[in-house]
């Protein structure tokens, strides 16, 4: 325990003397927090000798399970492993007044990150950024749906009703201001929630759907950071939804005929003297930013399985509906995948439209900066630009189904350059566990097409 975390300990029990326990945090493969609840009196205990958890929280499927396909279950001996405190993330749970949280890392018996954590993939790739002089900077914006929290189990959820109004949206209206006034306490108690955790949500907007709407973090120059803002504001906006008796879903695509849920993200790259190296003479950019957004192109197909991790996330990808279905790329245009927003100055940027809102954070930034160091590497310029209508060009590059994209990260050569091979590995055979068990199962549907016509 370093002096600088034990002073950070003791300043956070010195202020807030009335938590009695904290929750600890471990976002696992998926981006799913797992953890345990202990009381204030073993709080010092963590930051001196950490705590074990399973290697096997890196093999869970969403629900939990662990896929034996990735050897760290049975095989393995189920082993524990120690976890320490992430520095400056002990903070209050504004929603439960009397509890703290604090995420952690995990460290194998050698005191090396464990190879398995999505967050010490990024901070390697980060890591190799660095050593190139390049310092990114991210902000993420976040999509979700509001819902009843009663569902029959098989059947889609409803929209929410408002906290103020009690009644349910009947359409969704993008950038309506009268929606977010009917939701406006849930909305506050989210700002006052991330203000409390320094987590920098800036802004709010209602989204195209019933029910829809989208936060967006502040850009920070911490790669790292700006996704534990992400990981820790969903966390927020589910929390506070069940305050106000509402569920909130960052499924890709909960309603067939409704938008998806995105995670768009932002990203510019410093230099050593603090300048955007994206910034050109023009509203154009620099040449290093079409090598950037050529980079992200030619790692697209074997990072899909990284943009959309499960079943549902391919029902998202469908012509006019915000959701980019090719490699395209074009100056503030919102129909193509890497989209350049206007912008002539020091805040040019890339914005990555790719990613479902049910993306891992760390893997999604770490599979765009790895992209994006690739294309600075080998300097090959893209395409010309789309104008217009991006769904109708005819690029077929993107993997259309869960199989696809899992067997173009397979034979992926970029990507484990950056992320190592034994992740790579790692997560592939996860996913080869849930696609198995996820096609296994029979569908109410296949009954209803089926039972009596063939």
């Amino acid at each position: 325990m370093s002096d600088k975390s034990f002073e950070e300990a003791n300043i956070f029990l010195e202020q807030y003397p009335d938590i009695s326990e904290f929750d600890l945090l471990l976002p696992d493969m998926n981006a799913v927090l797992r953890g345990k609840r202990i009381q204030r009196k073993k709080l010092s205990s963590i930051f001196k000798k950490g705590i074990y958890f399973p290697k096997s929280v890196f093999a869970f499927d969403v629900t939990g399970e662990t896929m034996e396909e990735t050897g760290l279950g049975f095989e393995s001996g189920d082993q524990d492993i120690p976890c320490f405190p992430v520095p400056e993330t002990l903070k209050p749970v504004p929603w439960q007044k009397k509890r703290g949280q604090l995420l952690l890392r995990m460290f194998e018996e050698d005191d090396s990150p464990f190879y398995g954590n999505p967050r010490e993939v990024l901070k390697t790739v980060c890591e190799k950024l660095a050593d190139s002089g390049f310092n990114p900077v991210v902000a993420l914006e976040m999509e979700f749906y509001l819902t009843e929290p009663k569902r029959r189990s098989g059947q889609p959820p409803q929209p929410a009703r408002s906290p103020e109004t009690g009644e349910t949206e009947a359409e969704g209206q993008l950038f309506s201001l009268s929606t977010l006034d009917v939701y406006e306490s849930f909305l506050n108690d989210i700002s006052t929630a991330s203000q409390s955790q320094n987590v920098p949500a800036d802004t709010a907007l209602a989204e195209l759907a019933p029910g829809q709407f989208e936060i967006n973090l502040h850009h920070v120059p911490d790669a790292v950071q700006a996704c534990d803002h992400a990981v820790l504001l969903k966390r927020i906006i589910r929390s506070v939804a069940r305050k106000h008796k509402m569920e909130a879903t960052f499924m890709a695509k909960p309603y067939p005929q409704e938008a998806g849920s995105g995670m768009h993200v932002h990203v510019s790259l410093l230099d050593d003297s603090g300048k955007n190296l994206f910034q050109g003479k023009d509203a154009f950019g620099s040449p290093e930013l079409r090598y950037a957004v050529q980079g992200l192109r030619s790692t697209l197909a074997e990072s899909m399985l990284i943009f959309a991790p499960h079943a549902n996330s391919f029902h998202r990808y469908r012509s006019g509906t915000y959701a980019p279905i090719n490699s395209s790329w074009g100056y503030n245009n919102r129909t193509v995948s890497f989209r350049i927003p206007a912008n002539d100055g020091p805040d040019m940027r890339i914005e990555h439209r790719l990613a479902g809102a049910d993306a891992n954070p760390y893997l999604l930034v770490g599979a765009l900066l790895a992209g994006i160091h690739h294309g600075l590497s080998v300097k090959k310029m893209p395409p010309a630009p789309i104008e217009g209508n991006a769904y109708l060009q005819t690029d077929t590059e993107l993997p259309r189904t869960w199989e696809q994209a899992r067997n173009c990260f397979e034979q992926a050569e970029i990507l484990p350059q950056y992320f190592g091979n034994d992740f790579c590995r790692l997560f592939s055979n996860l996913k080869l566990g849930e696609q198995s068990r996820f096609l296994s199962r029979i569908v109410a549907h296949e009954y209803d097409l089926y039972l009596k016509t063939v």
